[in-house]
């Protein structure tokens, strides 16, 4: 926040040209707020510590900003309107709101160029079914359900203060298709990128090819990055490949930890994973293949996000200061 060009469109090659070519997102947000106490086990996830714990998310958001996070992720990956209505909220009493000022004075101990992405996740994180991971929502959910569903609210986070909208773990073409539509009807101030989960390195986990889920994207001008999150380490560099035959866009990669997660106990499967070692080893291989926004996504830590802030200053060099 608080540099850039005044043009929506220009701003992730902005916060790239200021970051010397490559930038870090953050890590899992829902697993260092578990990891700090909080109690996620409700249709909300990460949301519920907007009402109930705000100032975990206040203290996970700062510890991957200390850990040379360049873009920070909101709260509001399951933060639908029609669930805070199910638990007594009304558009008149208001919702609750997310607060992190990156620009508050000594709030790290780090200068660097920082973003706030507000999260946006698709509708079967909404159904919590499980079938964000299959991307299967049946046949009588088309596009314009779809683009029913988020209207509003990527009305509302476009307004929030954020200097983008993540479309995050989208498991499907038709998903895509409704958020460039929505963002091509609007007047969104600000810009947005989309990220795609995969199964298996090729395609969606719906089995949508993801050089057409990318291709998609790449259409849209307010799409300023296209990329993968909540996917295997393993498939990652395959897909940037991908991705980069339909797309000259910014690529922005967001793995898990390697894990497996079960749609329906809602656990993480336990496996040997990536450690913080072999995850930052793949960093080098990754860069090199086109991606130029690294982060993490489910079951890493700020301890992950700084071996791939450390990896990236010592590929480039150490990044400019903050333009305040």
């Amino acid at each position: 926040m608080g540099f850039g060009t005044g043009d929506p469109t220009s701003l992730m090659q902005e916060l790239l040209r200021v970051t010397g070519g490559s930038a870090v997102i953050d890590g899992g947000l829902a697993t260092e707020l578990e990891a700090n106490g909080a109690n996620l086990n409700d249709p909300l996830w990460s949301a519920r510590c907007l009402i109930d714990s705000p100032h975990l998310i206040r203290k996970v958001h700062l510890d991957y900003l200390e850990a040379g996070a360049n873009i920070i992720i909101s709260a509001s990956y399951q933060a639908t309107i029609q669930g805070f209505k199910s638990r007594g909220f009304s558009m008149k009493k208001g919702y609750p709101k997310e607060s992190c000022d990156v620009n508050e004075n000594k709030l790290t101990s780090k200068q660097q160029p920082i973003l706030v992405a507000a999260s946006i996740g698709s509708y079967g994180a909404y159904l919590a079914d499980g079938s964000e991971y299959s991307g299967d929502y049946g046949k009588a959910v088309t596009k314009e359900t779809l683009k029913d569903f988020h209207r509003r609210r990527v009305e509302v986070l476009a307004e929030s203060g954020a200097d983008l909208i993540a479309f995050e773990t989208i498991p499907n073409k038709i998903e895509a298709q409704a958020y460039v539509e929505l963002l091509e009807e609007s007047n969104l101030k600000i810009p947005a990128w989309f990220s795609f989960n995969s199964k298996d390195g090729v395609c969606t986990v719906s089995g949508d090819p993801i050089t057409e889920c990318a291709a998609i994207a790449n259409s849209c001008d307010k799409v300023v990055a296209v990329g993968i999150n909540c996917t295997p380490p393993r498939f990652i560099h395959g897909l940037i490949l991908l991705i980069r035959k339909v797309t000259n866009k910014p690529i922005l990669i967001y793995p898990n930890s390697g894990e497996t997660y079960d749609a329906n106990t809602k656990e993480w499967v336990p496996t040997t994973g990536v450690s913080k070692e072999d995850f930052v080893s793949y960093i080098y291989k990754w860069h090199e293949a086109g991606a130029s926004l690294i982060g993490g996504c489910c079951r890493t830590t700020p301890k992950t996000i700084g071996a791939i802030s450390k990896a990236l200053s010592q590929d480039h060099g150490a990044p400019q200061t903050f333009i305040a």
